[in-house]
């Protein structure tokens, strides 16, 4: 596939996806085929796939239905959470609206009690996740929760999920992570090809994608259109490159990102949910258990719910040597208290183990706090 168009136009298709997305969600709906709303990377979306169903994010990044959301629930509620629950509510959100059941995840307290009141308004299935992902204990109950929602899906969809479509899912999804992957790898480059913003588009754009192959496709040829035009001298200037850890980047909070970008730094590198979290392992596809493999793939990702957290800081450890990282941001949704905690051991990680520079920066889904962002961006970028 040879992508006409260039690249600026391209990058802009990709951040329009969300929007656009609702003209094919309603056509997709229209075949009479299910469609699967998430919340989380945890959520094992080979088995809606393999019974033809569309799977899509339902996690909100704007402050547009906060205040009803909190008629319901607390102020004090991370953003993403009462975001979340408002568009659901309000109805303000055709993903919501298209999606015939949501799969939650128990990533936290807040989400867990939400997913409660949310029932009242879609059927939603809610998985019980592990919170130490090294134990034969935990897995035996990731992978029993894999298999309950396989059923549940069955039930809900008066269908049969064979191990031989979860099988072919799971190649797919497997070359779809794959070809992601090779496309945030171009961060590598120094100097970079293409700026975070960009990066971030691509990434979160596709998750808005119903046609899989199609979107391999796209961002494939894109990868090598960014390639072409890099070897052909098309370079951006050298400046600090930056890689954002944390929780879930996208919406209000790419705020993060222009005020690292315009401040003078390059953001190469995405950690986050958003990111590389859920895209750097595939699931095994010579494992005969098919759900074995799958529980082994997903509690790999290191999500800061996990105690202890190794595996965020081994992808850490390995991306600011790969990436060539000068320093790195730690986003924070205001109440995430996991994340919040953990920033601790992620600046003493930074610091100490690798000698590079660190700053957490806590926020929310308003435009309140861009004046203070760039302030101390540009400060810590001065630095740098």
């Amino acid at each position: 596939m040879e992508l006409k168009k260039e690249l600026p136009e391209i990058f802009e298709e990709f951040s329009e996806a969300r929007r656009n997305g609702f003209i094919a969600a309603k056509a997709f709906k229209e075949q009479n085929k299910p469609m699967v709303g998430t919340f989380c990377t945890f959520m094992p979306q080979e088995l809606p796939l393999a019974m033809g169903a569309a799977t899509v994010s339902l996690c909100a990044t704007s402050d547009e239905t906060v205040g009803d959301a909190e008629k319901d629930l607390p102020r004090n509620l991370c953003p993403l959470i009462k975001s979340s629950y408002g568009f659901g509510k309000t109805d303000k959100c055709p993903y919501f609206y298209f999606s015939d059941l949501v799969v939650g995840e128990t990533t936290c307290d807040g989400k867990k009690k939400m997913f409660e009141l949310m029932g009242e308004y879609k059927p939603v299935h809610v998985m019980q996740l592990p919170n130490n992902p090294t134990t034969k204990e935990a897995h035996d109950m990731w992978k029993a929760e894999i298999i309950r929602l396989k059923e549940s899906l069955e039930t809900q969809f008066e269908t049969t999920i064979t191990e031989e479509d979860i099988k072919k899912a799971i190649n797919l999804k497997n070359r779809e992570r794959q070809t992601l992957k090779d496309f945030y790898s171009l961060g590598k480059l120094n100097p970079p090809a293409i700026s975070g913003g960009d990066l971030l588009k691509v990434l979160y754009g596709s998750t808005f994608k119903f046609d899989r192959e199609e979107t391999i496709k796209e961002v494939s040829a894109l990868t090598d259109k960014v390639m072409k035009e890099y070897e052909a001298g098309k370079k951006l200037e050298q400046k600090p490159r930056i890689l954002i850890t944390g929780c879930p980047i996208g919406g209000v909070t790419e705020k993060v990102v222009k005020a690292i970008e315009e401040n003078g730094a390059t953001v190469v590198f995405y950690e986050n949910c958003m990111g590389a979290k859920a895209v750097e392992d595939n699931v095994d596809e010579s494992n005969p258990d098919v759900y074995e493999a799958l529980a082994e793939k997903y509690l790999k990702i290191g999500c800061s719910c996990m105690s202890p957290n190794e595996n965020r800081f081994k992808l850490l450890d390995r991306t600011i040597d790969e990436y060539q990282v000068d320093a790195v941001v730690d986003v924070i949704l205001q109440a995430c208290h996991t994340y919040a905690v953990e920033t601790m051991n992620v600046k003493r990680f930074v610091n100490d183990n690798k000698g590079k520079p660190y700053i957490s920066v806590e926020t929310d889904y308003s435009t309140s706090d861009i004046g203070q962002l760039n302030t101390r961006m540009a400060a810590f970028i001065e630095m740098l």
